[in-house]
């Protein structure tokens, strides 16, 4: 990874801004977050906090002032993608194309819609969901700033991620809170079927090296993954690693629809049932190839997050 004086801008204080953040620090870059309140609880040491107002354009230029690269890693309550997020990231393009940053890009991998066999990055995009069709949106306009040469782009695409400060996942704060104490589980569709899942520090290293490695410019990389588990043995190993007996509950469709009409967030997640329901595998060969496997290996991340929610 090349070297400069410029300074790295984080757009979101999330768990994913602060992975990021902390890969950046650790190869000694300049690193700026940006959220509403300029504020972070636990801020790491040598990170400047600046309050702005993402979805005011005038308020996000000011913020990337000085930016060599930045990292779209806000997104708004899930329940609000529709009416917010592709806004949200036009915003972020005007932003960085003003200050001439390269804008790297935090994908998931909704846009793909169900496919057979393992997801590379030369699969078409066929969402079969409002929300992929929200990320399929952002990301041809993204893709559009870059072939019209407005801005210089990467982008990342990880999987359900888990991990330190993890919230709202399928593998998040409820699931590990109910692990450490020996509680049933909730699980999706079908438990006994492969998914690959995201460790958020793999997810912001590997953020850190599309926006720090020209090779990684104008294409969409895999973030590297532990391989595959079905959702009955990741409990298992996460169990294992808080010394509980943790066991699955598997939550119907008709359950989350039921919640959701308290809990907008848990009703948008029926529609994405079909992750859980057949494989769901990630192919990263393309990332391992150019910049090598930062996957960390599933029982070291798992150790890793448990420890944190224990002691957390």
């Amino acid at each position: 990874m090349s070297k400069s004086t410029g300074v790295h801008v984080v757009l979101g204080a999330g768990p994913l801004g602060r992975a990021t953040a902390l890969a950046l620090l650790a190869d000694n870059r300049k690193v700026r977050i940006i959220n509403r309140s300029g504020q972070m609880a636990n801020a790491p040491d040598g990170i400047e906090l600046v309050a702005a107002d993402l979805n005011n354009v005038e308020n996000a230029k000011f913020a990337v002032n000085g930016a060599e690269s930045v990292y779209f890693c806000v997104q708004p309550p899930y329940h609000r993608w529709r009416e917010e997020f592709f806004a949200l990231q036009m915003f972020a393009i005007e932003a960085a194309a003003q200050v001439k940053a390269k804008l790297v890009v935090a994908e998931n991998l909704y846009a793909y819609g169900q496919v057979t066999g393992p997801m590379n990055e030369n699969h078409p995009l066929n969402p079969n969901t409002v929300k992929g069709e929200v990320r399929a949106k952002m990301h041809f306009a993204v893709m559009e700033a870059y072939r019209s040469g407005t801005l210089n782009v990467a982008i990342a695409r990880g999987s359900d991620f888990f991990g330190p400060y993890v919230v709202g996942s399928a593998v998040g704060d409820r699931f590990f809170k109910a692990v450490i104490v020996g509680k049933k589980v909730e699980v999706f569709g079908n438990p006994t079927t492969p998914h690959s899942y995201t460790f958020i520090r793999d997810f912001g290293r590997s953020l850190a090296i599309l926006g720090t490695d020209a090779r990684a410019d104008g294409q969409v990389w895999h973030v590297p993954n532990a391989p595959a588990v079905s959702s009955e043995r990741f409990l298992a190993l996460a169990a294992l690693c808080a010394s509980t007996a943790s066991r699955p509950r598997t939550v119907s469709k008709f359950e989350l629809r039921a919640l959701g009409l308290f809990i907008p967030a848990v009703g948008e997640m029926v529609e994405m049932l079909y992750e859980f329901q057949t494989p769901f595998v990630v192919d990263h060969s393309k990332f391992a190839a150019q910049f090598g496997n930062v996957s960390t290996p599933l029982e070291v991340a798992l150790a890793e997050t448990v420890a944190f929610y224990r002691n957390g």
